[in-house]
């Protein structure tokens, strides 16, 4: 009888487990990302993945929603003083870090302070900074030396690198140094237990979290989290991801290749959206401390040897999705031009031997680091190595993952032992909207990104954009394109679109945004 008894009592809890099993499946949010993660600090890199992470783990003091509005965020208060040189914040109630700690300014101040001397536009608002102070627990001061009208875009920071809000003691970490502790005071928990580097990453629902009112619009309003779990898949194999999506063994892919988006758009359960309507762009980045391109001469020989359409014909392939554009800050934006910009709009290479030969290259060799697991990046060093070769450069293509070249690009060695000389990226147009945002035009020498330009003028030219009116910035950003391409602080290699795709059977609530929010995404 007992054993009756017991079996038929299995025989109620097995499918009541199962049943519960089932549900808690239903609350998780299975996404591919464009990449693996690897690199947890999103201060330390600009790289995208880590980015993404960043607004899973971190809360940010402002945001800039889809407007390209500034937002308080973390902010409840603020003030400006008539002379716009005091600017008071006061933080909104409820803030609390993972651990159970109370976000206090001293937190703020410290972390501001780290992503002041890696981000461009950080390093520009700590340059008119004359001080940052904590008032209270929750109030604190920024005086600045001289007005800087970017303040609160520079707290609101879209994209790479974003001014995350971490705990002070991790804050307290050099910048040059990666983070070893992944506390934030975001939506979601980083579950590193759960984190397999090539497999898995797993982010729990912070039950703590206080969100603000109102609706979600990119980064910006109220970050209600209706998932209990959102697992990002490793699947290096892109046609694997989209057979995955159709056959529902996950609900989202942030970048799927423009070649299979015909499969995906066939399919009635499926969306196909871009929620980045101002695109990216590619670019060309030159390592100026090392020969041979610590000559201006062969940098600009380098350009006359590439152009745009090459690039976006290989990586893109689909003239709907991508278009040449000689603005650096992308066609259709009010600070695009084309002035300056003809060199990479088609290859000289007459021209490109002439500035060889005038500059006394060597034949030294100059390596060229290839990224091979990124589908949008991958066919990019190809093209820019079959290009500089037949200009007459010595390349060194070398094949790597993504995020080992991300952590290479940080490498200031010589090209022989462990450094570089070229590499190809991409930006989100939300973070190259002016010349103080986008980290390229940075020129300040050992504080410039990867690469690091060293060029008074441009530094010049960037701080007559932060004094400039609206009215005058365009003629501003004008000099500074012209600049850029004269001394060669990077090259943009062509604009172009990618949608994502997702389940519209199993998931709802999608932000449009410059990186995939999580957030507002709710399971049908």
């Amino acid at each position: 009888m007992r054993r009756l008894l017991k079996l038929g009592l299995l025989a109620v809890v097995m499918p009541l487990a199962m049943a519960a099993g089932a549900a808690q499946a239903e609350k998780t949010l299975r996404a591919v990302l464009h990449s693996d993660l690897k690199i947890v600090d999103p201060i330390w890199t600009t790289a995208y993945m880590s980015r993404n992470y960043g607004y899973m783990v971190y809360d940010t003091l402002f945001a800039m929603d889809s407007d390209l509005k500034i937002q308080p965020q973390m902010v409840g208060e603020y003030s400006i003083s008539d002379d716009e040189l005091t600017y008071k914040f006061t933080l909104r109630d409820g803030l609390r870090f993972h651990d159970g700690a109370e976000v206090t300014t001293k937190d703020v101040i410290a972390s501001l302070q780290r992503w002041g001397k890696k981000d461009s536009m950080g390093q520009k608002l700590m340059e008119f900074t004359a001080s940052m102070t904590a008032d209270s627990m929750n109030s604190f001061t920024i005086k600045l030396k001289k007005p800087f009208g970017l303040t609160l875009m520079a707290l609101a920071k879209p994209s790479s690198n974003v001014p995350f809000i971490m705990p002070a003691r991790i804050a307290a970490t050099p910048a040059d140094k990666q983070i070893s502790e992944y506390i934030g005071s975001g939506p979601f928990i980083f579950n590193a237990a759960a984190w397999k580097p090539g497999d898995t990453v797993v982010f729990d629902k912070n039950k703590a979290y206080v969100p603000r009112s109102g609706p979600s619009s990119w980064a910006a309003g109220g970050k209600k989290v209706l998932v209990d779990r959102v697992e990002w898949i490793s699947m290096p194999d892109q046609q694997t991801a989209v057979n995955a999506l159709i056959a529902g063994e996950i609900d989202f892919i942030e970048s799927p290749p423009t070649d299979l988006l015909p499969l995906l758009e066939e399919e009635d359960t499926i969306s196909v959206v871009n929620l980045n309507p101002l695109g990216l762009q590619y670019m060309f980045r030159l390592n100026h401390l090392h020969p041979p391109f610590n000559n201006v001469k062969i940098r600009r020989a380098a350009l006359a040897a590439i152009n745009q359409e090459d690039f976006l014909k290989a990586a893109i392939g689909n003239p709907k999705y991508y278009k040449t554009c000689a603005a650096m800050f992308m066609c259709g934006t009010p600070l695009a031009t084309n002035k300056g910009a003809d060199i990479v709009m088609t290859s000289d290479f007459p021209l490109a031997k002439k500035l060889l030969k005038e500059g006394g290259y060597d034949g030294t060799k100059i390596v060229l680091m290839h990224s091979t697991d990124v589908d949008s990046l991958s066919r990019l060093a190809p093209v820019a190595a079959q290009a500089l070769r037949k200009a007459g450069f010595n390349v060194d293509m070398q094949s790597m993952d993504w995020q080992t070249l991300v952590s290479r690009r940080s490498k200031k060695e010589v090209p022989a032992k462990g450094g570089w000389n070229v590499f190809m990226t991409a930006w989100v147009a939300a973070d190259i909207l002016n010349p103080i945002m986008a980290a390229g035009f940075g020129a300040g020498c050992d504080k410039a990104w990867f690469g690091w330009p060293c060029d008074a003028k441009m530094e010049e030219l960037r701080n007559e954009f932060i004094a400039a009116s609206p009215a005058q910035q365009p003629a501003v950003a004008e000099k500074i394109q012209v600049r850029a391409m004269e001394v060669v602080t990077h090259a943009h290699a062509g604009q172009w679109y990618r949608p994502s795709a997702w389940r519209k059977d199993r998931i709802s609530g999608i932000l449009e945004g410059p990186a995939p929010f999580f957030w507002n995404i709710a399971k049908k």
